[in-house]
This record gives structure tokens, sequence and C-alpha cells, in this order.
């Protein structure tokens, strides 16, 4: 490996070799990647299958919808399950004083 003295180069040539090291880190990456995809894809064609049936094939993790529990005074269509950011209607409700448990289904 080449000792480069950083100290005694200008501003502009350490920004080129910051761009240059990028690019080398980039391309090492893309070739380990090509690497990784060929023994892949070797391994699949020995059982029979091709990456990309087995890739298609992966399983998508679903979150299943939560029941909601809270329940909108005025409009019995509007439910709040808890999760996440509370409706503007918990907030106002919260702002003037009521709590969470008046909202309960």
């Amino acid at each position: 490996m080449t000792d480069i003295d950083l100290n005694a180069l200008s501003l502009p040539e350490l920004k080129q070799l910051q761009k240059n090291v990028a690019k080398a880190i980039a391309s090492f990456e893309d070739r380990r990647k090509a690497e990784a995809r060929a023994k892949v894809d070797e391994l699949a064609r020995e059982l029979g299958f091709s990456f990309d049936e087995l890739a298609e094939a992966a399983p998508t993790r679903k979150r299943a919808a939560s029941a909601p529990k809270y329940r909108h005074p005025e409009n019995t269509e509007i439910t709040w399950s808890g999760r996440g950011r509370k409706p503007a209607w918990i907030a106002e409700a919260l702002a003037s004083g009521k709590s969470l448990d008046d909202f309960a289904i």
C-alpha cells in the first residue's frame, strides 16, 4: 500500500482523493455483490431453482391490523387503535380535559 502524506496535499487534492476513494469503495462493493450473486445463483441451480424464483418465494411479513380501542363520541364509525399518532379528535378532547377512558370501547 502506498503511504500518502496527507498533510502535504492541498484542499483540492484532498477532495479529489476523497472522491477517488469513494469510487474505489463503491466499485469494490459492487464486485463483492456480483461475486455473492454468482455463488447464490450457482447454489440455487444445483438445487434446481433460479435465484429469482427463490427471491420471489421469500415470505413477506405482514402485520395484523390491531383492534380499535377508542371510538369517536359523535361518529361511531371513527375509531383509533391507540397505536401511532393520536388523531386530531382525540388530541382536541384531551386538551379540553377529557381522558382516553371517555372514548374507550
